[in-house]
């Protein structure tokens, strides 16, 4: 729901919650300079239509009181005095609601510190410490056989306790790092959020001027231009006005306002149809979406108390939950309190939703767990082993093969020795469990985020731009997005004559021309107009809809004006508006006249608007009969030749009706009729020059472009050949609405999908469609099973109604510029130039971010294959891992964390637009990389076993083999490290290219981060090396040693040079890994509604933790892995959308984090007082 700050807001915050802070401003409340109180308006404002009416009629006499009580005008607003302002910011409160507080660094490690892994190394190495301190007496060391063999090196003995504390010491680095990479995504997220807020302004009457302002800083008439009400109000004036309140009292119909009815508006809720003005009675934590925020905040407490005490497991689970959001989300609002007042029944089902993880709509999260579970349950099979081998050898070794007796004073020896072995299976785990892939995502994400600001894409919800990359078809609008949005009158016919181009006034019939020019400046809304060019020599500026203004500028470019019309009959004076929306697509206007009549002024889809007229102007200005064959005269030799060469074709007609007796202005289907045609004007809105050559860009990427629109269909049929949508000699369908439902309905009138999926594969253009049409071709294309892959859809949108669509497709595209509140809320991505070359650059961002992903984990599965076996042979043969804990650590953690930071930055490129999609299905290791995962692995392993049983003669050293317990380091064993690690160095130089390109180096230095990361890895590697010691285990290496180690690691880039030669097809043996969810789950999937279902990869996860022996088990996913994902799971919740049920179609409320909630905590002062204009229909008219 969105929550807005409002008026009275900080007053009564403070002395609720911030008691210091209030100190001497809770009188001012009470006693302020204005004739009524806070607590006045914010009872005043619980109050509902007729109960309503009474009460401001009883205590004010009407809204004008009311207005003079708060000392504003109903028609100029207030004034721009700041002192003014200040004094109702201080008397009702400021416009935002205080956000919660984000986590502290401190609590980030905290949580960081609960994953399984980390403690269960935790807890080994403080064994280990503890045990390391003790030492058997000296004469009994031999009884306990050959346990403590560096015992004539005082000082190394002693330094026992060293490997412990280097664990715990690297456990501290990977949660320090762990902490700040999520205060970085939280700092990262909310200022993201802040700016989204910042660019949410509205339109305020101040001294009788329209102006935009911040909301924060509302004060004066607000005049909606959008749809969402940032404040409680007072309706003043309204025009076939109608609110959607689902979202604070979950009534799906929308509620008609009159100003003697029912005047009172809500905070949070939207404007659906027509337009008004109303009084600002209410801001901030005092309205009504304010009082319930803070109830939340205030039960929330409770609840925490409660769970403190630990009565209340289950509330916990979910304030924890609102906790998430609210707090990701600065001020995600969850109206739980209010659904679970329904009753019982919604209350469990909100508490089975709390605890049921939330389902996930993100392929590459989807695949990317379901990876990691097949890698946890390898590597937890794999490191139990480890542990059993270990502990057998040593036991039958000592005990059955030395026949040694155990020893009660050797117990502490033999305990060491068992630690040791579990800590390296423990390593074995932590190297298994490839816990950088979340990182790597989060990352990757979070950087193509924030470069893809940069292009123009506002990203609301992350997974967006993954999905983005995997896109198959796009629904475009036309108006805006393919076309300039700039309108002008080209074609015009007028007095039976058809100008090609504007006329002069001299061949137009003045009666005509008068009538023409008011029924314009009259019938359109009174916040379009042209303004002065902002350049000297540019052209006018076009304010408000822009097809009303092509109309104004007609108007002037007849030498004629608008404005003295519009004083002479100002807003106020316009008896009944039929406001235009997406049934009717017309606009119709009731004026009254000198003598008591009435005329109606009408504009709309020329085609449409004609079937409503009798009659038309003809050459001498008198009407004469029109009759339906004159009609389709009309269509074939005007109408149809302006829609084929692409104009908007506009008809303008009117009316006069008798005042005595009034007609029933209710009865629109009885008014809007009988009319007399002016004029039909063709209305070019010109194709954006960048245009076609993005479509093009995208058919090249394997993604279909369609367009759906209002527009006549020669129109939409011309642009979309003018855009290269629709190409000579294809084969392709061009429907309206009304044939596109004929098609898909069968006798009963109900939608099949067979019958969707013979028109969908060959539509281009879907003309004259409403947003239902548009709802039902996305959810067709997202449902069909007819193409091998399921089809990924996006869809841009503007209008309030396009809000199920753009919540259907996978991706929605909302515009920043045209579009309404409900559209961006709706959105996951918001176009801030409303330019479909920035949908490309989405693509391209999209396909980036599943490259970087699948880079890393080339590079991450490299590392952990080898580590794997290493560990594992090593220590079946030799009894110690050649790898010890802290090196594992330093490898795996430190350069996961630092490889991914490197290949999830890599930059863009065109080539990225040069294949097809990969499609949902696809595995995320494809054939090529597994040849590179298993080609490098056994390059990797060749050259360590060759070190670790042959090392010692090829470098003429010691062995390093079956040392004892706290034996120094080798030089054997830091040579196997130093080559392990340079030979993943080069590996990661490899991994940059994932489809077989030979050359690796290409585009290295326009990714500043890869090559400082890399030489940086190599420089710390260097000071371990020769300066770790024995944390570390490391013995310092020659110049020798380390340019036969720098030796190998290059022979990788070679080594790479052959693997490339390898043709993937004859590797048929290699099976691809890490597919999407299979094809029963997708079909689930899509029922957005079931949160309930629990997605493949989490249901795996269970049924795998009650298979695996429940010990150690725990262990399993729970790993590093789905606690990460958890971890950045709540950054990617906080913006991604809640898949809410919509059950009705025109229900569109989102419970989600709508990023349009507007509470800035800048000083906001909306002051009560002040007017709002209203208006949902910035729709543009077709």
């Amino acid at each position: 729901m969105s929550t807005t700050a409002t008026i009275g807001e900080m007053a009564n915050s403070a002395v609720e919650f911030y008691p210091k802070r209030a100190g001497g401003r809770a009188e001012a409340n009470h006693s302020g300079p204005f004739g009524v109180t806070l607590e006045e308006l914010r009872s005043l404002m619980e109050l509902r239509g007729m109960e309503a009416v009474q009460k401001i009629q009883d205590n004010y006499g009407d809204t004008e009181g009311l207005c003079q009580r708060l000392k504003s005008s109903t028609t100029d607003g207030l004034s721009d005095n700041a002192a003014d302002l200040e004094k109702r910011a201080q008397a009702f409160g400021q416009n935002f609601i205080p956000p919660k507080k984000p986590k502290t660094f401190l609590q980030l490690v905290w949580e960081a510190l609960q994953d399984v892994t980390l403690i269960i190394l935790e807890i080994a190495a403080i064994i280990s410490l503890g045990l390391s301190f003790y030492q058997p007496p000296s004469e009994e060391g031999e009884a306990c056989g050959n346990v403590s063999g560096g015992m004539e090196d005082e000082g190394e003995a002693e330094a026992g306790w060293i490997e412990g504390a280097a664990i715990l010491l690297s456990v501290i680095c990977v949660v320090l790092v762990t902490a700040f990479n999520d205060w970085s995504k939280e700092k990262q997220f909310r200022g993201l959020q802040s700016r989204i807020e910042q660019e949410q302004r509205f339109a305020v009457v101040r001294n009788s001027n329209v102006i935009q302002i911040p909301v924060a800083d509302m004060v004066g008439q607000i005049k909606q231009s959008s749809d969402l009400l940032p404040t409680d109000g007072v309706l003043i004036q309204g025009n076939d006005l109608k609110i959607d309140e689902s979202s604070l009292t979950g009534e799906s119909d929308h509620v008609r306002k009159s100003v003697d009815k029912d005047p009172m508006l809500l905070s949070g809720t939207h404007v659906m149809e027509g337009s008004g003005r109303m009084l600002v009675t209410a801001v901030g934590v005092n309205s009504q979406s304010g009082i319930i925020f803070t109830l939340l905040g205030a039960g929330e407490g409770e609840e925490e108390k409660k769970e403190k005490k630990g009565k209340q497991p289950e509330a916990a689970v979910e304030t924890n939950q609102n906790k998430a959001k609210k707090q990701d989300g600065a001020v995600a609002m969850e109206m739980q309190p209010l659904k679970s007042a329904e009753g019982g029944e919604v209350e469990e089902r909100e508490k089975k939703k709390a605890n049921v993880p939330k389902k996930e709509k993100s392929v590459l999260q989807g695949k990317l767990t379901k990876l990691a579970v097949q890698i946890g349950k390898a590597g937890l099979v794999m490191s139990s082993i480890t542990v059993i081998i270990l502990v057998l050898y040593f036991v039958i070794e000592t005990f059955v093969v030395q026949q040694r007796s155990w020893l009660p004073e050797c117990t502490p020896v033999y305990v060491q020795y068992f630690v040791k072995f579990f800590i390296i299976g423990v390593t074995v785990l932590v190297v298994a469990v490839p816990e950088g892939l979340p990182l790597a995502v989060t990352i990757s994400l979070a950087y193509s985020v924030k470069k893809m600001m940069k292009d123009n894409n506002l990203v609301r919800h992350l997974d967006a731009c993954e999905t983005m990359g995997n896109a198959t078809a796009i629904c475009s609008d036309k108006t805006g997005t393919l076309t300039t949005n700039r309108m002008t009158v080209v074609q015009a016919y007028v007095n039976d004559q058809h100008f090609r181009e504007v006329p002069d006034p001299s061949q137009i019939n003045p009666n005509t021309l008068e009538m023409l020019v008011s029924a314009i400046a009259i019938n359109s809304a009174y916040t379009s107009k042209i303004m002065a060019p902002d350049v000297e020599g540019g052209l006018p500026k076009q304010v408000g809809n822009k097809t009303e203004c092509g109309l104004l500028g007609f108007i002037l470019d007849l030498k004629q004006h608008y404005v003295p019309i519009r004083e002479q009959i100002p807003e106020e004076k316009l008896y009944k508006v039929y406001t235009f929306n997406s049934v009717r697509k017309s606009m119709s206007t009731v004026v009254q006249l000198p003598d008591g009549n009435f005329r109606l002024y009408s504009k709309g889809a020329s085609e449409i608007l004609l079937k409503k007229c009798s009659s038309i102007l003809g050459e001498g200005g008198e009407a004469r009969s029109f009759r339906p064959r004159d009609r389709d005269e009309m269509v074939k030799k005007v109408i149809e030749p302006m829609a084929c060469e692409g104009l908007r074709t506009i008809c303008i007609a009117y009316r006069d009706l008798a005042g005595e007796p009034e007609p029933d202005w209710d009865n629109e289907a009885e008014i809007v009729t009988e009319l007399t045609c002016i004029t039909v004007v063709g209305i070019e809105d010109p194709v954006r020059p960048e245009v076609p050559e993005a479509i093009r860009k995208c058919q090249r990427a394997g993604i279909t472009v369609r367009m759906v629109t209002g527009d006549n269909i020669n129109t939409a049929r011309a642009i979309a050949s003018k855009c290269g949508i629709i190409l000579p000699g294809d084969d392709f369908l061009c429907l309206e609405g009304k044939d596109f439902n004929r098609r898909i309905r069968n006798e009963k009138g109900e939608i099949e999908q067979e019958r969707i999926d013979k028109i969908w594969p060959k539509l281009r253009v879907l003309a004259r469609s409403s947003p239902t049409d548009k709802h039902t071709l996305v959810k067709g294309i997202i449902d069909s099973t007819v193409m091998e892959q399921r089809q990924v859809v996006a869809v841009t949108g503007d209008g309030t109604n396009d809000g199920p669509a753009l919540k259907k497709a996978d991706v929605g595209f909302a515009m920043g510029i045209a579009g309404t509140d409900v559209a961006k809320e709706a959105s996951d991505i918001i176009l801030t130039d409303d330019n479909f070359t920035s949908i490309v650059k989405a693509v391209m961002w999209g396909r980036n971010v599943y490259d970087s992903i699948s880079k890393f984990l080339q590079f991450q599965l490299t590392v952990n294959v080898v580590a794997v076996i290493v560990a594992f042979t090593g220590a079946c043969i030799t009894q110690d891992s050649p790898l010890k804990a802290v090196q594992m650590l330093w490898v795996n953690l430190i350069m996961d964390t630092f490889a991914s930071l490197a290949l999830a930055t890599e930059p863009p490129t065109e080539a990225l637009l040069l294949r097809k999609p990969y499609g949902r299905n696809n595995p995320l290791i494809s054939l090529t990389m597994m040849k590179n995962i298993l080609g490098h692995g056994v390059y990797q392993l060749v050259i360590i076993f060759t070190l670790l049983f042959v090392g010692e003669k090829i470098f003429n050293i010691d062995s390093g083999r079956n040392a004892p317990l706290h034996s120094p380091p080798s030089e054997h064993y830091t040579i196997i490290f130093n080559t392990f690690v340079l030979m993943q160095l080069f590996n990661e130089i490899n991994a940059r290219k994932i489809h077989g390109e030979r050359n690796v180096f290409d585009g290295i230095f326009s990714n500043p981060i890869f090559c400082s990361i890399v030489l940086g890895t190599f420089g710390v590697q260097i000071v371990i090396v020769q300066f770790g010691g024995k944390p570390f285990s490391c013995a310092p290496l020659n110049m020798e040693q380390w340019l036969w180690c720098m030796f190998v690691g290059v022979g990788e880039l070679l080594w790479g040079q052959v693997i490339a030669t390898v043709p993937t097809s004859h590797l048929k043996c290699l099976k691809e890994a890490g597919t999407g969810p299979g094809t029963d789950e997708m079909t689930e999937d899509d029922l957005a509604e079931d949160e309930e279902e629990i997605d493949h990869a989490e249901r795996e996860l269970r049924r795998g933790q009650i298979l695996w022996f429940r010990g150690l088990n725990r262990i399993q996913t729970q790993m590093e892995v789905v606690s990460t994902f958890k971890r950045s799971g709540s950054f990617q919740g906080a913006v991604r959308r809640r898949s809410s049920v919509l059950s009705q179609l025109h229900d569109v409320t989102n419970i989600s984090t709508p990023t349009h909630v507007v509470l800035s905590t800048a000083n906001a002062s909306v002051a009560p007082g002040s007017d709002t204009l209203l208006n949902a229909s910035s729709v543009p008219m077709t």
